[in-house]
């Protein structure tokens, strides 16, 4: 197809709409193959003016001269992610298909350039005398890191199978990722009137409007966590539990177009073999010496310390609902189908609670609100609605985010709601990250344009869309990561907002999750949608106290997939690797219970294998709940979770700063130590469980 002139094309033109935003309305597939042609010659043509200088290196020359180029690309690059994330069509994807490994290899060139790799060498090698700030320096620590962990330093034939692999790997994760999609627009589970037992309003109503979603009639489950696990809680048909839950934990393994067990193996493989072309015994060694753990034994070593007492939990409520099944006359032995179902009975006989209690109480806009409403009291922030702003879907909302002192601190583009245009999860990202690179940058800004993706099930039109306590924790943990990049305050982009290790960034968004359960915010916005009327404080007491209960499988669920992905990437040679065997046999050796399912089963274990962000690290989650637990507890020690002496250290040191210093350091400054994990087993649960 013949490049469109850019006067034709959106993505090349300035952008006009408030704020710079991308003129979403605008915008066709057929736009950016010519978009990304020319984004990828204006930065090669920039990276190829920085290496081949004739002045000596300089931190302006060479590095701040990096930082500076690829502003095409990027924002280029930014739209179509959230494009093809959240609103995709088959033009799009096939667009993905081509496009991700022309990144890939595009980056690798430009990492494996020899003579911009010997400019970032000679500048790290002077770094004492050239007089940087500790910005700058940390900014070309990152850089020459990149440079190494990305082959530089190899010889010119490992450098050039590196980038092979590196290719490949971004075709696999594209691969992967797209055949979830698939599975999961194309299996459902049809609910006849019979087949709705036990579902309360809000779960029928979902299931309704998630098949006139799809052009049909009657009621759907989707094989959106939001409407699977409700279904699983609630449904008292055990045979349809069964269907469910036996289609949700299938995705992507199956014979056939969509299988990823051939994907997993090569993948596996693949990255073994990059991490020996780099020094490494295992892609886990390489993977985590770039992290807080440093080393796999120190994840492994967490997360077994964890995992001990939440399978004894685990067993003693198995027990227990194995005892409730035959007190209800039930013959047969408790399955994972059940558990959440019993699980919900177990709860309501323990902690005199269940959902349906909560629900009604939590409806989509108030939980925004109530997010929105913390960021205020704790850093200053305000959310103005903005209708003026493009968007790539009707039901994204805009909002201007600004400060205590007015100032404009950036967009926030909430797109709340599951669709089969959109893959599963939730997710955060950017279309604009901050720095203070003023005036050098394409659209003339600096201020940052932050997305929160979700998958919650929309209630029919004029009804409110209920949420689970699970999943309004959900949008608290996005809106976390949202936060961190909104409020990020660094000059260089390298070092701006979520760019820090991985299992350092799962903090902010992970301590953020405990306001959604202090009293302090559920009684002035967890109110009934219908009359308009307060939890009651009682119905609050009840759902703090039984905030640990079911902690037993949720940890389980969780440590296994992490475990299992170690075991993966942990493999020093690959071969003939059979990923249904392999994930049998990790589960079987670290006693995993037959009535729990790992939360993210290798075949759609998208954290893993879609991209490498999480891959050998999905324990990063874990790690920083060590963080953020202790975190909270610097709160809690003055007797006033938003003090403003905390948040003032939590702004400075965690959410403003980026990855402008090491996360210890960043870590220690904020706390004054680092934590032990005591404070996650007391958060969970069990601390005195066996």
């Amino acid at each position: 197809m013949a490049a469109l002139p850019d006067a034709d094309n959106p993505l090349l033109r300035d952008w006009t709409a408030p704020f710079g935003a991308p003129p979403f309305a605008e915008i066709r597939p057929e736009h950016f193959a010519p978009a990304f042609e020319r984004a990828f010659a204006d930065h090669e043509a920039e990276i190829e003016e920085i290496a081949v200088l004739a002045a000596a290196p300089s931190f302006d020359n060479t590095i701040l001269a990096l930082e500076r180029s690829g502003a095409l690309l990027e924002r280029v690059a930014d739209v179509f992610s959230v494009l093809v994330g959240a609103d995709s069509n088959d033009a799009l994807l096939e667009i993905e298909r081509v496009i991700s490994p022309r990144l890939a290899t595009h980056w690798s060139n430009i990492h494996m350039n020899q003579g911009l790799f010997r400019r970032v060498e000679e500048l790290r090698r002077n770094a004492a005398s050239l007089a940087l700030t500790a910005e700058q320096a940390r900014v070309l620590t990152r850089y020459h890191l990149d440079f190494r962990r990305a082959g530089a330093g190899l010889e010119e034939t490992d450098r050039r199978r590196l980038s092979d692999m590196v290719e490949r790997l971004a075709e696999l994760g594209t691969q992967f990722s797209q055949n979830v999609l698939a599975d999961e627009q194309s299996t459902v589970l049809e609910l006849l009137p019979d087949d709705l037992a036990g579902l309360p309003a809000h779960v029928v109503a979902s299931a309704r409007a998630a098949a006139k979603e799809r052009g049909r009639d009657g009621h759907l489950v989707t094989m959106s966590r939001s409407s699977v696990e409700p279904f699983l809680s609630l449904s008292s048909r055990r045979d349809l539990r069964e269907k469910a839950w036996r289609a949700f934990v299938a995705r992507g393994d199956h014979d056939g177009e969509h299988d990823n067990k051939p994907l997993i193996a090569e993948t596996v493989r693949l990255r073994a073999e990059a991490a020996r072309l780099l020094g490494y015994d295992t892609y886990a060694r390489f993977q985590l010496d770039d992290n807080m753990a440093k080393t796999p034994d120190a994840a492994r070593d967490l997360l077994e310390k964890v995992w001990r007492p939440a399978v004894a939990r685990a067993n003693a409520d198995r027990a227990a609902m194995q005892e409730m099944i035959r007190a209800e006359g039930g013959n047969f032995d408790l399955a994972p189908w059940d558990w959440r179902y019993y699980a919900e009975k177990l709860r309501k006989v323990r902690c005199d609670l269940a959902e349906g209690e909560i629900e009604p109480y939590l409806p989509l806009e108030r939980m925004i609100e109530a997010a929105f409403d913390t960021a205020h009291r704790l850093f200053g922030l305000s959310f103005k609605p903005r209708t003026d702003v493009p968007t790539w879907h009707p039901d994204v909302r805009v909002f201007e985010v600004t400060g205590r002192d007015g100032r404009h601190v950036g967009l926030f583009f909430g797109d709340y709601f599951g669709r089969t245009s959109k893959r599963s999860g939730a997710w955060m990202t950017s279309l604009r990250d901050q720095d203070r690179l003023a005036g050098d940058r394409l659209d003339g800004e600096t201020r940052p344009l932050i997305v929160n993706v979700m998958n919650f099930n929309k209630g029919e039109a004029g009804a409110p869309t209920l949420l689970s306590f699970d999943d309004a924790r959900t949008l608290f943990h996005e809106f976390g990561h949202a936060l961190h990049g909104l409020l990020s305050d660094v000059t260089y982009p390298r070092i701006s907002g979520t760019s820090v290790e991985t299992d350092f960034v799962e903090l902010p968004s992970q301590l953020y999750e405990h306001w959604l359960e202090r009293p302090e915010v559920l009684s002035r916005f967890a109110r009934h949608h219908a009359t308009g009327e307060a939890m009651p404080d009682a119905l609050i007491k009840k759902l703090v106290a039984a905030r640990t209960f079911n902690q037993g499988f949720t940890t389980v669920e969780f440590v296994a997939s992490a475990l299992v992905d170690l075991d993966f990437h942990s493999l020093a040679w690959v071969e003939d690797l059979d990923p249904a065997a392999f994930e049998e046999e990790a589960l079987e050796r670290i006693g995993m219970p037959a009535e729990i399912a790992m939360r993210h089963r290798p075949p759609h274990f998208q954290h893993v294998f879609a991209d490498d962000d999480y891959a050998a690290a999905y324990y990063s989650y874990m790690w920083s709940e060590v963080l953020d637990a202790d975190a909270f507890q610097a709160f809690e020690e003055t007797g006033d979770v938003f003090d403003p002496g905390v948040a003032e250290r939590l702004l400075k040191y965690i959410f403003s700063a980026g990855g402008s210093r090491a996360p210890d350091e960043a870590y220690t400054a904020f706390r004054g130590r680092l934590p032990s994990e005591e404070a996650l087993l007391r958060r969970r649960g069990l601390v005195d469980a066996a």
